[in-house]
């Protein structure tokens, strides 16, 4: 959560703006560490997204980050955690 707040958001843990120019939106950044990611890997055909056909990879999120506050990125916390359909982490 820490990486999607830095890309939408641009601030230092001492709470300085780090090139705001720079800001993404919040589905920019999750596209960034998903779809976007497994592309940069050549990975695409198996990960990134979920769809028929590719390793069930994903976390399960107490709240949505398209809907919350982005200063609030942070504040999200990982329910589950799934890597190629087994339940690896359950809060």
């Amino acid at each position: 959560m820490m990486i999607l707040s830095s890309q939408v958001n641009r601030i230092t843990r001492s709470g300085k703006i780090l090139g705001s120019e720079q800001k993404v939106n919040v589905m920019n950044a999750l596209k960034s560490i998903t779809i976007n990611a497994a592309y940069q890997y050549h990975e695409e055909d198996s990960k990134g997204s979920l769809e028929v056909g590719k390793l069930a990879d994903f976390v399960i999120l107490d709240q949505n980050p398209l809907k919350i506050d982005p200063m609030q990125l942070n504040s999200i916390q990982v329910i589950e955690t799934i890597k190629q359909g087994k339940s690896l982490y359950k809060k």
